[in-house]
């Protein structure tokens, strides 16, 4: 197979992904192969590739947001069969016996594997992955579509349960990526009236395309507090800003699996019962219940389509906001 693969983190404009030729992979019991068709692009990747998330071992193939037909199957697999197509995201395994597994919580798991992280990922024409792991998707939606819907788009709707939003709710939204632009559609479908705050004007402008009540940078005020709020930028200066747009009671979710340093606040910016929360990976049940919505609202993703062999170019483009909201490796 075809592949991109980490030897060595560095700054992406160096471009450390290799282009390699490796051998197919076989999938055990349990698993099953997937002939890759789309690999989204996540801010996730680039903190590996970087070197801010470091690897359990190298070299690693990247990608969790992965959509590709079934092309093998392991020994006791009846969950598919060959020639469906299938969806792969961040979980790649949880242990199903732990305390956190048993309550629920399998994205909290101490053993979980993730998808590009322990295991090789979707920047490859092949991966396999646990039949049990892996979602339908629904039918009609292209692949460049469903592709982000698999990490930005579970991890936006996870962050929207943990923070705690309630339809009718003001909802502030801090950066404005591929995640965050999904989960506005979530909300607006909800009923919220969303506010978003991005430096960016062009990301501004799609926000209020879809839907977006307000939009402005991260030190403006909107027009009335906020119920919640979900932070989708690896930026820790934020915290505060959110806090300080939040009212009485009102809840913060940090949707970031990697964040710079956050720095010195005044404790009333939480006094009043404000709430802090982080978002952890996400669980299966997140990722089935995202789907159903996206098929009901639907959930329409911006992309923009890379070729694979230029996986460090579009990692580029991310890493400067250059991408209108996602971006998608096209693989096959």
């Amino acid at each position: 197979m075809l592949a991109l693969r980490l030897h060595d983190p560095a700054p992406v404009e160096a471009a450390p992904l290799r282009v390699e030729e490796l051998a197919d992979p076989q999938p055990g019991p349990g698993a099953i192969r997937l002939a890759v068709r789309v690999c989204g692009l996540c801010h996730t990747d680039l903190h590996i590739v970087e070197g801010e998330l470091p690897l359990p071992a190298r070299p690693r193939v990247p990608g969790h947001q992965v959509v590709g037909v079934v092309d093998g199957v392991g020994a006791e697999v009846r969950r598919f069969q060959i020639g469906e197509r299938v969806g792969v995201a961040w979980l790649h395994w949880a242990c199903g016996v732990c305390p956190a597994c048993r309550r629920g919580d399998e994205n909290l798991c101490p053993a979980a594997r993730f998808t590009g992280f322990h295991v090789d990922g979707g920047y490859a024409t092949a991966l396999t992955v646990p039949a049990a792991f892996a979602y339908r998707l629904p039918a009609g939606l292209p692949d460049a579509t469903a592709a982000p819907l698999l990490c930005a788009g579970i991890i936006g709707y996870r962050a929207l349960c943990v923070a705690g939003v309630r339809p009718g709710e003001r909802l502030g939204l801090f950066g404005f990526g591929a995640s965050a632009h999904l989960a506005l559609q979530v909300a607006r479908y909800w009923g919220c009236e969303v506010s978003v705050f991005t430096r960016s004007e062009s990301h501004r402008a799609l926000a209020r395309e879809l839907g977006a009540a307000w939009a402005g940078p991260s030190d403006a005020t909107p027009p009335a507090p906020l119920d919640r709020a979900v932070l989708s930028a690896p930026a820790g200066a934020l915290i505060p800003a959110a806090l300080a747009r939040l009212r009485p009671g009102g809840t913060l979710a940090v949707a970031a699996i990697y964040l710079d340093a956050i720095p010195a606040f005044d404790y009333g910016l939480v006094y009043g019962e404000r709430a802090v929360r982080s978002v952890t990976a996400s669980t299966r049940r997140d990722g089935e219940e995202l789907l159903a919505l996206a098929a009901a609202i639907p959930l329409r993703p911006e992309v923009e389509r890379f070729p694979l062999a230029e996986a460090n170019a579009a990692l580029a483009a991310l890493k400067a906001s250059r991408l209108r909201a996602a971006g998608v490796l096209v693989v096959a």
